[in-house]
């Protein structure tokens, strides 16, 4: 059963700081990550994945979104974590990137984050797996780092 989304659009773009970054935070295996909210369109519960026949291993299929189709992205499968063959429960965030729609799926979404820009860090050197490839930046929150995401490196399969 689809549950109802919750739409990220009602934030105007106006109302964005230069000296600040917005991001909606989220979770993948055990990493916190942020995305901008310039590029989130929506954030949605469970939902039925048609599956696409000879797609990339990346993409696990495709939902209706208001009659619109859209390429769901496993993250697991994207950044080479383990699958959890036992968990059903995805949470999925709708983004925009070019004036098409794309839905990550990833563990869990947690909130949205005003960060300073003078708090996001160079991402280390020492960064490694698939995180290096699509990190734009690190920012420090008590007890763990949230790994702040460019959309265009995430989609780049």
């Amino acid at each position: 059963m689809q549950q109802p989304s919750v739409s990220l659009t009602a934030i105007p773009e106006s109302s964005y700081d230069t000296d600040t970054v917005m991001y909606v935070t989220m979770r993948v295996d055990k990493q916190g990550f942020g995305i901008e909210v310039k590029h989130v369109r929506d954030v949605l519960r469970q939902q039925k994945i048609t599956p696409i026949p000879l797609a990339p291993p990346e993409v696990a299929g495709s939902l209706n979104l208001r009659g619109r189709i859209v390429t769901v992205i496993d993250l697991r499968k994207r950044l080479d974590l383990p699958e959890i063959p036992s968990k059903t429960d995805y949470s999925f965030v709708v983004i925009e990137l070019k004036g098409e729609l794309y839905s990550l799926m990833v563990d869990s979404v947690s909130e949205v984050l005003t960060i300073p820009a003078s708090q996001i860090e160079k991402t280390p050197a020492n960064f490694g797996g698939a995180w290096k490839n699509i990190a734009t930046g690190i920012y420090k929150l008590p007890g763990e780092l949230l790994v702040l995401v460019g959309v265009q490196a995430l989609l780049n399969l």
